[in-house]
């Protein structure tokens, strides 16, 4: 049941977002900052395309060969272009998006709760700092974890199996880097946040399931941290109180 509770939030979130002015103003504007830079790191590391192919492989003057030439540059481009997606997305995510995912997190847990649970009162710099480091091990490890399957896809016969994995692995951790919001703005430590991941985790399967369908996935990604700020407060502040 848990699974499927995951696939209902995830979707509420997604209603309660497109029917609140402020939170879907907040989500297209995460939307933009992802594409934007992802245009630019696209940009810069293509623009290197041809160096970098140049180290890894001359092009040879044979035209018996030069056709395998053609799909190693073309399997380089790709390479590059998932390369810039991984770090737009880092970079929008450490820097950008944490604080629009924390706001939408507020505005959420103001509007269903009453009120924003008492937190700490810091200085707006200590507050971004603080998001800084909250950020990097929930994007980080979502990225070590997919590559080290990949490279075991590559390496082994079961690619496919692996590829299959990742895919979930990366669901389960985008859905965790939601409903951690408020734990993190409420200063819990980092083990007991992320033994909450592993208590729930057929939750966060089911929240990150939506984050697999192409197309849709950038708009379910746009307003999760609503889905997820309402689950937690409806099913781990509630029981606390």
């Amino acid at each position: 049941m848990n699974l499927i509770s995951g696939i209902q939030y995830n979707y509420k979130g997604l209603k309660l977002g497109l029917k609140t002015p402020m939170l879907l103003f907040l989500g297209l504007v995460r939307f933009v900052v992802i594409v934007v830079i992802a245009i630019v790191s696209a940009g810069l590391i293509l623009s290197y395309h041809n160096e970098i192919l140049s180290l890894i492989w001359a092009k040879p003057e044979s035209n018996w060969i030069v056709w395998l030439w053609y799909v190693v540059s073309w399997l380089l481009t790709l390479l590059l272009m998932g390369i810039s997606v991984v770090v737009s997305f880092l970079i929008s995510q450490i820097l950008f998006s944490v604080i629009i995912m924390d706001t939408m997190s507020k505005i959420t847990e103001q509007k269903v709760a009453g009120r924003e649970k008492e937190t700490q009162r810091i200085s707006w710099m200590n507050y971004f700092f603080s998001l800084l480091r909250q950020e990097i091990p929930r994007a980080v490890i979502p990225v070590m974890i997919a590559l080290i399957l990949m490279i075991l896809g590559w390496l082994t016969p079961f690619s496919p199996v692996t590829t299959i994995i990742s895919a979930l692995a990366a669901g389960v951790f985008l859905a965790w880097d939601n409903t951690d919001l408020i734990p993190a703005r409420r200063h819990e430590p980092f083990r007991s946040r992320f033994k909450f991941l592993f208590r729930n985790f057929s939750f966060h399967l089911g929240f990150g399931l939506w984050f697999l369908i192409p197309v849709l996935n950038i708009l379910f990604l746009s307003f999760a941290p609503v889905g997820a700020t309402l689950y937690y407060i409806e099913h781990i502040d509630n029981k606390t109180t």
